[in-house]
C-alpha cells in the first residue's frame, strides 16, 4: 500500500516472474499516462487480481484493477490510494503495524508482508511448520501437498 499513489499498479516483469498468462486477463482499457520521479513510464493495460487479507475473524478479499506499467520497479501489488478510498483503508503505524478496512475500526488487519511464490522450496515449508517426521508411505508429492494445505489454513490448526 502506498499512500502517495494516486493509483494502483504492479510492474510487467513482476507478473512474468509469478503469472503464467497473466496478458490473456488485461481488459480493454484507453492508454493511460504515468510518470514518476525517474521519468515517464509505459502503460500496457490494466488487470483484475484479488487480494486476500488474511485475519483470524474472516478473510477481507478485494478484486482491485492494477495498470501493468513496463518500466515500473516494484515487487508485488502497489495498492493506490484509489482502491484505499474506496474500501476505507486506513494505514496505522503504531506499534504493531496494521490496517483497518471500512468502518470496523477494531479489526486490524497486520501489515506484515506476504510473499506470493508459484513454487515454494520444501525445505521453507519444512522449516516453517516445524514438521518432525512424515508416515513413510506418503510420497515427496503428497508431503508437498500437505504441508502447502497446512500453510494455507493455518489458523484453523493454530500452527506456530
Amino acid at each position: 500500500m502506498d499512500s502517495g499513489a494516486h493509483c494502483s499498479i504492479v510492474a510487467r516483469n513482476y507478473l512474468d516472474h509469478h503469472f503464467q498468462n497473466w496478458e490473456k486477463q488485461l481488459l480493454p482499457t484507453k492508454a493511460k499516462s504515468f510518470k514518476s520521479a525517474s521519468g515517464n513510464m509505459t502503460f500496457i493495460g490494466t488487470i483484475i487480481k484479488e487480494i486476500i487479507t488474511p485475519h483470524r475473524k474472516g478473510n477481507i478479499r478485494l478484486n482491485p484493477e492494477f495498470s501493468v506499467l513496463e518500466n515500473a520497479h516494484i515487487q508485488g501489488f502497489l495498492l493506490g490510494t484509489d482502491y484505499q478510498r474506496m474500501y476505507g483503508i486506513d494505514i496505522y503505524n503504531s506499534k504493531n503495524r496494521h490496517i483497518t478496512i471500512g468502518t470496523n475500526k477494531e479489526k486490524k488487519f497486520s501489515l506484515e508482508i506476504y510473499q506470493i511464490s508459484t513454487h515454494e522450496p520444501v525445505e521453507e515449508l519444512l522449516n516453517e511448520f516445524r514438521v518432525g517426521q512424515f508416515s513413510t508411505a506418503l510420497t515427496s508429492k503428497q508431503k508437498l501437498s500437505l504441508l502447502k494445505m497446512l500453510r494455507k489454513n493455518r489458523p484453523a490448526f493454530d500452527i506456530g
